[in-house]
This record gives C-alpha cells, structure tokens and sequence, in this order.
C-alpha cells in the first residue's frame, strides 16, 4: 500500500488499485490538499500500464462529501477575487473528473456513504458505479446558492438518469437513497456495506484479466459514442477497433483459447 496525506493506493489483485480518499474525519471532504493529491495520483495511474483497473471509494463511513468548504485551505478564493482566480480554481475542481473519464483504465466507484457535490461528480465521471445500502447522493451546490451545474454533472447526470431526473436532482438539491439510485440506473448495483470493496474489486479483477487494448478501446467507444450524431459515425469508430484489436497477439492467443 501507498499513501499519501488524503490518499492510499491499495493493490489488491495484479492489474488493480484502490484508491481510498482519506479523510474520514470529514467524510472525505475534498481539500486543498486532497485535490493536489489526489490530481497527481490519478494522472501517475493513468501512465502505469500495470494498473488495467482502478475502484475509487472512501474511507469510514463516508465516499466523499464535496468541497470542504469549512476547512479547504489557503487555496480557495474569496467571493470579491478577481473571476479569473476563481474561474482557476473551478478549473481545478474539474479537472478531477475529466482525469476519471481521460484515464485510459475503467474506473469503479464504489459509493460507501454520503456521495454529495464534488463527491457525486467523481463518481459520475467513473465507468462503473456501485454503492452500499449505506450510500446517498446529493448535488447540495445549488443549496449554497450556487450553480448545480458544475464539474461536469450538467453533462454526465441527464446521459445516465435522463433529463427530467437529473432536473429533479440538480434543482432540488434533495438527498437520493441508493434504492432510487438504483431504480434510476444511477448506479449498477447495490450490496451491503461490508460487500460493497469486495464486489468492486471482484468487478475490477475481471476486468483485470482481459486484453487491456480491448478494454480500454471499449472504453473509449462507450464515451465517444454516447454523444455519437448517428449510428453510422459509431459503427465507424466501433468497425475501426475491432479491426486495431483483432491483430494483437493478446487477441489471438484469447481465440486459440476458445477454439480449442
């Protein structure tokens, strides 16, 4: 295990990392700290091609309550700074889950407890979302008198719950239980506590073991092609990667595999 001050990285299974946010006292609250952190973390996984899978989850009883806005740090910028400081700053947040959907391995999130603002936004950006009985999820900026669309939700939420009920969500602010999360395909599954690490790394460990051009390229199809203007400009992109796949040795020995 590798840790930093808001982070550890576990390596439960070849080819897996569990990322805990760690800040339990706070529920995971993100700081200045945990977002400089937890930014050079994931760009170091993204170029570490022993990693073909990463959970991200929470430690104690919380995933990640947003933005500590009681306690951040020096960094975050006062109400009358210039709009370019605080526009850098909202940058950054954002760049937190552009680096989840840009990192080249499937991310889980594997939502343990209140999964509120800046948490939802980091596990909406994962490509699979699961959560224990335990989880909530809220959007909450909009109940501090800010924008509820921010670090991509505006963009992710109505792709995976649809329009009307990513409004009900965003405008209300209101706290959505795992059983609605589920219900709205928000999430894929949902587990007891005490299952929720185990599943999530039983998942990643699957994905682990497959070609990582294969998984990664699926990946890739499953974004690009979510915004795809029609289903020939998809089958195009699809076409060409199978055709990339299909000429590597890992794909060849998984045939002979199957044809003996």
């Amino acid at each position: 295990m590798t840790a930093t001050a808001t982070v550890s990285a576990q390596r439960p299974h070849d080819g897996v990392v569990v990322l805990h946010l760690h800040r339990p006292e706070r529920l995971n609250a993100i700081n200045e700290v945990m977002l400089d952190e937890l930014t050079d973390t994931l760009a170091d996984l993204t170029f570490d091609t022993s990693v073909r899978a990463i959970v991200l989850t929470g430690a104690g009883r919380g995933f990640c309550s947003g933005i500590d806005v009681r306690n951040f740090g020096t960094g975050i910028p006062e109400a009358t700074a210039p709009a370019i400081d605080r526009l850098r700053f909202q940058e950054a947040m954002a760049a937190l889950p552009q680096a989840i959907r840009d990192a080249p391995q499937p991310v889980i999130a594997a939502v343990n407890g209140p999964c509120v603002g800046a948490g939802l936004a980091l596990c909406l950006a994962a490509d699979i979302r699961i959560c224990s009985t335990a989880a909530s999820f809220g959007n909450a900026a909009i109940l501090l008198g800010l924008s509820g669309a921010e670090m991509g939700m505006s963009y992710f939420l109505p792709r995976i719950v649809g329009t009307s009920v990513a409004a009900d969500w965003m405008l209300t602010g209101r706290t959505v239980s795992p059983e609605e999360a589920d219900r709205r395909g928000l999430v894929s599954e949902v587990t007891a506590p005490e299952e929720l690490t185990d599943r999530a790394i039983e998942i990643a460990s699957a994905i682990a073991e497959l070609t990582p051009l294969g998984v990664q390229m699926t990946k890739r199809a499953l974004q690009v092609n979510t915004d795809a203007a029609g289903l020939g400009p998809a089958l195009e992109l699809e076409n060409r990667n199978q055709v990339l796949s299909h000429a590597t040795e890992e794909a060849a020995a998984r045939r002979r595999t199957w044809s003996s």
